[in-house]
């Protein structure tokens, strides 16, 4: 990274209370505070949004899609864990 280069924030928005955070996009920014100030200007204009976190993107750690079917398998040999098994009961429309 250039010395005069902000580092890259990603920033979450979440729209309502008791839903999640969602991922909105990027910026830059020289620090959380003006990370936090500068989402809210790009990402709300409209007051979409009840709270904002920002994470600085050197922080995030992924795993590598090439790996995937290693790193998701462990959960296909345990079929027990898929919903397939359980009847749901009469009067449950939200599952």
């Amino acid at each position: 990274m250039s010395t005069h280069e902000w580092p890259l924030w990603e920033v979450f928005i979440r729209s309502k209370a008791g839903l999640n955070h969602k991922h909105v996009g990027s910026l830059r920014a020289a620090d959380a505070e003006m990370a936090v100030e500068n989402a809210r200007d790009v990402y709300t204009r409209r007051s979409e949004g009840i709270s904002i976190w920002v994470v600085e993107s050197k922080d995030i750690y992924a795993s590598d899609p090439t790996e995937a079917d290693a790193l998701f398998e462990p959960a296909d040999s345990k079929i027990y864990r898929h919903p397939t098994f359980y009847d749901v009961p009469d009067g449950i429309s939200h599952m």
